[in-house]
């Protein structure tokens, strides 16, 4: 069984989405319960968190989270937007 639980500010980020951007998200979203393991996994500070990077209207959109895995998997969504500045925003 897998439980999602999404941060604050990937809920905001989630919010401010346009409709016409709605479904490319929740294919990428889908695409991560499936397989968790599909992001890159970071090094150094960010070393907790998976990064799985797709197109949404032929802009490069990054989605981290972070996966648990005790019998069930729970994944995390910390956050979502575009490459600029996305790593420097976790980081804090």
């Amino acid at each position: 069984m897998t439980t999602i639980i999404q941060s604050v500010r990937f809920k905001k980020a989630y919010k401010k989405l346009h409709s016409n951007q709605l479904p490319e998200v929740n294919k990428a979203i889908n695409d991560i319960i499936e397989n968790p393991d599909i992001g890159v996994q970071k090094t150094v500070n960010l070393s907790w968190l998976r990064v799985y990077k797709f197109k949404v209207l032929k802009q490069l959109t990054l989605l981290g989270y972070t996966v648990h895995k005790n019998g069930d998997v729970i994944l995390t969504m910390i956050d979502l937007g575009s490459h600029e500045n996305f790593y420097r925003d976790i980081s804090r």
